[in-house]
């Protein structure tokens, strides 16, 4: 049996589709900032610094993964099973999205 102060199905489905939303903002905003760092170190690049692509990609990995582990582990912790999976699946796969355009 479910206890009484365990969120209701619908309820966790409702704020993971709310989280969803922020997520694929925050990976956009990543991909977007690795995209413009790519595209202003292909006019300066002499190959000796580590180029803003990879410093852009690293900030965003860095901000998406430390996102996946605070909102999915903490979700996860108080017993929202559901939003605290999609969270850590879905900022995971932004991670892995903006690693790929940074060395690709």
């Amino acid at each position: 049996m479910r206890q009484a102060n365990e969120p209701s199905t619908g309820q966790q489905i409702a704020v993971s589709v709310a989280l969803l939303v922020i997520d694929f903002m925050l990976i956009a905003w990543a991909v977007y900032g690795v995209g413009i760092a790519g595209w202003a170190d292909s006019y300066a690049s002499d190959g000796v610094v580590p180029t803003g692509a990879s410093q852009a990609a690293s900030q965003g990995a860095w901000l998406l993964g430390g996102g996946a582990v605070l909102t999915g582990g903490g979700l996860l912790a108080l017993g929202w099973r559901i939003p605290g999976i999609v969270q850590l699946v879905v900022l995971g796969f932004g991670v892995l999205l903006v690693f790929s355009l940074a060395s690709g």
